[in-house]
């Protein structure tokens, strides 16, 4: 993703959910490249705006392998295979060309995958629709391979402190250079063994942690300093949609109270199919503002630009 210019927060080299599986949207490269992971028939297919179109099957193979596929299926589709060598967000990373070792490929478990997280874009794009101030699109970072949501409460943050490995300071620092409250799913690794949610605000408002929040499962985990409700408690609760709301709204609104959000303005009535929000702009003259508001921040572990807590490996 070296070639579209860079939008904030690292949102130009993010992965997005489709009925068939991940696409990466347009890339601007040559006459214009799309990537489409097909977990569905197990290809990665590439699209160009001259009408060719070129692909690979996915299965068991090495990183290596998949790599020289991935930059002919590029130069075929008339663009330029320019990548970096170096995988970020993990210890000890081998370069790509160098990574001979076999790789297994569970085509069941990629199925589930897919069906999960289509499942749970529903979900998040409906939350996210409650909140008019700045917010991320539902989206893939394919780093650590997490399906992310965030709102900024409209502030500047804390620099970060950096520190993820293999990961260049100034991502992580950009990332994070305003106040966030995020949510995301993922399928395990980097702290804990079985897929799950996973929510976090930055920088951390003091008492966050004590927060109550819902369902009855969900729980803080030191270890990665975020709350924390495995996926399994979601799909066996009795409405698997509102359980993972209750998730999301109740972290959110921990976040945003205990730091100081004027949640009157970023805020409004969740979207409804072919009714238009009613406008509050008269309401709005009146709100109090709680942007002066002095916020105590708690100390605990800072998270990168992928939803990950610098205190946890990153899984691949």
């Amino acid at each position: 993703m070296l070639i579209p210019p860079w939008l904030n927060h690292s949102w130009s080299a993010t992965l997005y959910v489709t009925p068939l599986g991940l696409t990466s949207s347009p890339i601007p490269d040559g006459p214009g490249i799309e990537i489409l992971f097909d977990l569905r028939e197990h290809l990665v297919v590439g699209t160009s705006g001259n009408g060719r179109k070129a692909s690979f099957a996915l299965g068991p193979s090495t990183v290596a392998a998949f790599h020289a596929n991935f930059v002919r299926m590029i130069s075929e589709l008339g663009g330029r295979p320019t990548f970096n060598d170096n995988p970020n967000e993990v210890p000890n990373p081998v370069p790509f060309t160098e990574d001979h070792r076999e790789r297994p490929y569970d085509r069941e478990a990629v199925q589930r995958f897919h069906h999960a997280t289509v499942a749970v874009d529903r979900v998040f794009n409906r939350f996210r629709t409650s909140f008019l101030g700045k917010s991320s699109p539902v989206h893939l970072f394919w780093g650590s391979f997490d399906l992310a949501v965030t709102r900024f409460s409209g502030r500047r943050a804390p620099l970060h402190p950096g520190g993820i490995p293999s990961l260049p300071n100034d991502v992580a620092q950009e990332a994070y250079d305003r106040e966030v409250s995020s949510a995301g799913f993922w399928p395990g690794g980097g702290g804990i063994d079985y897929p799950a949610f996973y929510a976090y605000v930055y920088p951390a408002p003091s008492g966050f942690r004590g927060a109550s929040v819902r369902p009855e499962a969900a729980f803080w985990h030191e270890g990665l300093s975020e709350f924390v409700l495995p996926y399994d408690a979601v799909q066996s609760a009795a409405d698997a949609d509102e359980a993972l709301m209750a998730f999301l709204f109740s972290t959110y609104e921990a976040a945003a109270d205990l730091g100081g959000w004027d949640r009157d303005l970023l805020e409004c009535v969740q979207g409804r199919p072919r009714q238009v929000r009613p406008p509050d702009a008269e309401l709005a003259k009146n709100a109090p503002s709680s942007t002066d508001r002095k916020i105590e921040r708690a100390d605990g572990a800072s998270r990168d630009a992928t939803g990950w807590s610098s205190m946890a490996p990153k899984p691949r």
